[in-house]
């Protein structure tokens, strides 16, 4: 059996086929999915898919592409919406009807253009609280931005997870499955 940790399923890549591909994933043995929001609409989505399937999962959060604001250039109020995502799943009685299962996507995307290196941090610190309180695992996206995400994950000791296509150095890697972190390829 296959375990896809990491799906994105809201992508617009699926929207001609995305419930056949969904409904077909135990026929192709993958048994189990995470499919991670990259903001409140697609975290919803996630959401959605994993009360709709058994064999799916949600992540909710905020990807650091995303913190930058709305396609329209809007910012993102990162107190309206880390407010919102804590809400969101503070209840575990909510959190397991709504098969929450990890905060993620989130972290640093530093190559994003124009990119406020301080919001994605809001973003990310705000987000890496929420999962220490909440006891959740995280999924990091960490781009071109390792001493900084290093950095973060520091400062919360309690919380573990996966960091998702992951491109930092052997030697990061190595103190990162020491602290008791996975490494994702």
């Amino acid at each position: 059996m296959i375990f896809d940790t990491h799906a994105h399923y809201d992508s617009g890549a699926f929207n001609a086929d995305r419930y056949e591909v969904l409904a077909a994933l135990p026929e192709e043995n993958v048994g189990l999915v995470v499919n991670p929001g990259c903001d409140i609409p697609s975290s919803r989505m996630a959401v959605e898919f994993a009360k709709r399937y058994p064999h799916v999962y949600a992540a909710v959060g905020i990807h650091p592409e995303d913190a930058q604001g709305l396609p329209d250039g809007t910012p993102l109020d990162p107190e309206k919406e880390l407010s919102a995502l804590r809400a969101w799943v503070s209840d575990p009685a909510r959190r397991k009807a709504d098969k929450i299962v990890a905060i993620g996507e989130i972290g640093f995307d530093y190559p994003w253009q124009p990119m406020d290196k301080e919001l994605q941090r809001a973003f990310f610190e705000g987000q890496m609280q929420i999962a220490a309180d909440t006891g959740l695992p995280v999924i990091i996206h960490d781009r071109e931005a390792h001493g900084d995400s290093f950095e973060v994950i520091l400062k919360y000791p309690t919380v573990r997870g996966v960091f998702h296509a992951y491109g930092g150095s052997a030697e990061m890697a190595r103190e990162l499955t020491k602290r008791g972190w996975y490494i994702g390829f």
